[in-house]
């Protein structure tokens, strides 16, 4: 008989954004009146940029010629995105990054957890807590987990508290580790780190044969000129980290999809027998194994985000989304919440008032006011007490369901 990855039993009931689906069409159901506002899960609303529509309704209209026709492309991605990717995200700031390190993919959200099939089993893994999800319930799924604890804390995993306590800092762990996520601006709180913060990151990387998965899906949200936008920025990454982007959120790519992962050529980890093996030929052989590559329609309209018009019009798309985090993060501190983040992020981080439990805000909000965020606590353990409210929404529900916390929910 057929068995089954008994990892998956390591799960915990259901991943977070299901969990609140649930809730919120069992409420639906039980209320179809009611006029409900999801500033839950972090998608955006806005169309997608007018220079990405055109590149691709070129590329299809490409298709439908046989002259000029594509079937499958690189597993890598086309070379004329990979060297956009790398002019403007990379090397326009300084960072030693080559096209051929760029690998164009389906998502960041993929990559995080696609990444652990060039790594083996035995390596400790910290993240931060709170923390996205999938970090760790990819890494349980591939049997790099203990079992669960009542806090929702998985064993063999290195738990690095980010709070209001610490200022919501990643601090660096007394024992060594060998993988670390570091996601930044952060999912969920909000947080930035500065460039000392990183470089003691990379410092503890390199002395200790770590590597660092880095996070930058929100990067285009900052707009701080000290931070930096990449980690490799920072002296020394090259040796010691990988980096995640995406076109998701600065684009309005998540129904499109398209991404990309960076591996510099310069980046070894150890094989059983204590060589040293280079991790851009194990992820370009993965990836040229399982992955067929993104289409050349979604491709070609990532590259559009690299004209003129497409820089123009994306930073609008940013300048959008982050005047409604303003609006949030003023409306629910003028209401008396305790508000963290919204400034150089999507995200506002809301510490639950009266002591209530996040699910308890959670379900609060949606029965009071109909509003629905995300609990701290489906983040984490050191996310208990807290709630994560996304700006990705219209500014006609942004300023609708403010004036319905400030108007009605009795803080």
């Amino acid at each position: 008989m057929a068995t089954i990855n008994d990892n998956y039993l390591k799960l915990k009931a259901g991943y977070l954004f299901p969990e609140i689906g649930r809730r919120v069409s069992a409420f639906a159901e039980a209320n179809p009146n009611a006029q409900i506002i999801r500033l839950g899960i972090g998608d955006v609303t806005e169309p997608l940029p007018q220079a990405c529509r055109a590149a691709m309704i070129k590329a299809v209209e490409e298709m439908g010629d046989r002259h000029t026709f594509r079937g499958y492309g690189p597993e890598q991605g086309y070379a004329w995105l990979r060297e956009k990717i790398a002019t403007h995200d990379f090397q326009s700031r300084g960072c030693e990054i080559d096209a051929s390190e760029v690998f164009i993919s389906d998502g960041s959200k993929c990559d995080c957890g696609n990444i652990l099939d060039i790594f083996g089993s035995n390596n400790s893994i910290a993240v931060t807590d709170p923390v996205y999800p999938v970090y760790v319930d990819t890494n349980v799924m591939a049997g790099h987990t203990g079992e669960a604890n009542e806090a929702g804390e998985y064993g063999g995993l290195v738990y690095l508290p980010v709070t209001a306590e610490n200022n919501f800092t990643a601090e660096i762990p007394a024992q060594k580790v060998d993988l670390i996520y570091l996601c930044f601006p952060n999912n969920p709180t909000g947080a930035i780190a500065s460039k000392t913060h990183l470089q003691a990151w990379v410092d503890y990387a390199r002395t200790n044969g770590s590597i660092i998965f880095f996070d930058a899906a929100y990067k285009a949200f900052i707009s701080d000129p000290d931070i930096p936008h990449s980690i490799y920025e920072i002296d020394g990454a090259r040796e010691c980290a990988i980096e995640f982007r995406s076109f998701s959120k600065n684009a309005g790519f998540t129904g499109t999809r398209c991404a990309f992962t960076v591996v510099p050529k310069t980046l070894t980890a150890k094989a059983a027998d204590g060589s040293d093996v280079d991790l851009w030929k194990l992820w370009n052989r993965r990836q040229s194994t399982k992955f067929n590559g993104v289409s050349y329609i979604v491709q070609r309209g990532a590259e559009a985000v690299y004209s003129d018009e497409g820089q123009a019009q994306t930073q609008a798309l940013v300048s959008f989304y982050m005047e409604n985090a303003r609006i949030i993060r003023e409306q629910l501190s003028a209401a008396g919440l305790e508000v963290y983040g919204g400034v150089n992020a999507p995200y506002v981080w809301v510490k639950t008032p009266h002591a209530l439990t996040s699910w308890e805000f959670f379900d609060k909000l949606l029965h009071t006011v109909n509003v629905v965020g995300t609990p701290g606590s489906g983040f984490g353990a050191a996310g208990e007490g807290y709630f994560r409210i996304s700006a990705f929404n219209s500014r006609e529900n942004v300023e609708e369901a403010m004036a319905r916390i400030t108007d009605k929910f009795s803080i």
